[in-house]
């Protein structure tokens, strides 16, 4: 069937916290102001309707009336099975999947379960502000390896300072976030051949979050890191319908783990989670039936990005942006205007009324940066566009005189 992304779905007052989450959303910091006029496009969710055969799945669910316990039928592994070796030649064993609630659960339980106090874990920032949470909230030490911007705003990896920090003495881990998030990139095969070598040479752990693995530009191809190994006894990767799927309110990831005694390790940490009827049923609903969904969504988010990328180059002609090769957020520089991070918050957040997410909390890389997420549609995104470039046309008329 042929779905219709540009149709505006209202999502207040049905939980939802990109819209209903206005006071958690101003206590945590991330605006002052925020009400019914707000368009949130911080969060990393869709307001875009799922596929039909996960609606029909969900509704044979509740159509039996009885919620309770549930289990992980043959046919859950099946799937999981199924959707990996199709799209990326990956044959996973049914033992190798240890089921997690989300993928930041499984980042705390990985770093609890599998490094000690006070030792060191490498990320490379600016990135998904929960991996810093998930190390320093478990009394361990971040070791940052940040990525390399060019001047064309392509970021690639420092290997040097990375091996450097990789042979410290307390190094034990390495969280690795490919598709990268916020940048967009997808690393090569490549980049991540060499990363895994440098951690299997010196005992460091890759916990490699590729939750946004399906999410990707149509002239991009994404390789899960296990693909690239000499061995996968060092490598655990987080999987996830959630942000495919739009369904992160079901909570499902799934962490595969080939070597036996980490598998053990992280389970016994993890402790005993059983599913909800709701997750067993989106899940094999959607790796099954769900890849022509997957297509038209490619498709309109490629669309989108390119709209977004034009718009400004017309009306915003400061700001620089890249279009991510993966993942379905764009990274925005606001750097050439030359205000301070506050006075550009200001102008989106209090005067336009939009919601992003200011570049810093990704880490000090990130100052000067806004984070969109784009997987609304298209009307949406236009309006909270035209909102901002309003906000920032005394400064691009100046410019203009100037030229």
């Amino acid at each position: 069937m042929r779905y219709n992304f540009d149709q505006i779905v209202n999502r207040r007052n049905t939980y939802s916290l990109k819209w209903d989450g206005g006071e958690l959303v101003k206590a945590i910091g991330y605006t002052e102001r925020f009400d019914n006029e707000t368009i949130p496009l911080f969060t990393a969710d869709m307001d875009l309707p799922v596929p039909q055969p996960l609606l029909d799945a969900l509704h044979k669910t509740v159509d039996h009336r009885i919620f309770g316990y549930s289990v992980f039928p043959d046919e859950y592994y099946e799937s999981i099975q199924h959707w990996f070796k199709k799209r990326h030649d990956w044959t996973i064993k049914k033992e190798e999947i240890v089921f997690s609630p989300g993928t930041v659960h499984a980042l705390h339980i990985a770093v609890r379960a599998l490094t000690n106090q006070g030792d060191g874990v490498i990320i490379q920032r600016p990135v998904y502000p929960p991996f810093t949470a998930a190390i320093e909230g478990n009394g361990r030490i971040v070791r940052n390896n940040a990525l390399k911007c060019d001047s064309d705003g392509y970021y690639t990896i420092d290997f040097e300072d990375f091996e450097a920090k990789a042979k410290e003495e307390n190094t034990s881990m390495f969280i690795l976030c490919n598709p990268h998030n916020p940048t967009g990139r997808i690393f090569t095969q490549e980049e991540l051949k060499r990363l895994s070598d440098i951690c299997a040479e010196n005992n460091v752990l890759i916990v490699a979050d590729e939750i946004h693995g399906d999410l990707i530009r149509k002239n991009q191809t994404f390789t899960p890191i296990v693909k690239v190994a000499k061995n996968t006894d060092h490598i655990i990767t987080c999987t996830a319908i959630n942000k495919t799927f739009n369904v992160a309110g079901l909570h499902c990831t799934n962490i595969i783990i080939s070597n036996p005694e980490i598998r053990t390790t992280f389970s016994e940490e993890m402790g005993m989670q059983l599913p909800s009827p709701f997750t067993v049923a989106a899940l094999i609903a959607v790796y099954n039936e769900g890849e022509e969904w997957l297509e038209q969504l490619t498709e309109y988010l490629d669309e989108t990005m390119n709209y977004v990328k034009t718009f400004l180059a017309e009306n915003l002609p400061t700001v620089k942006v890249r279009i991510p090769e993966g993942t379905y957020v764009m990274w925005l520089d606001f750097r050439g205007y030359g205000l301070s991070s506050k006075e550009v918050h200001d102008r989106i957040y209090k005067r336009a009324n939009v919601a992003l997410e200011d570049g810093e909390m990704f880490g000090e890389e990130g100052e000067g940066y806004q984070r969109i997420c784009i997987p609304s549609p298209r009307p949406l995104i236009k309006e909270a566009l035209e909102r901002i470039a309003a906000e920032f046309q005394d400064i691009e008329s100046k410019k203009l005189l100037n030229a």
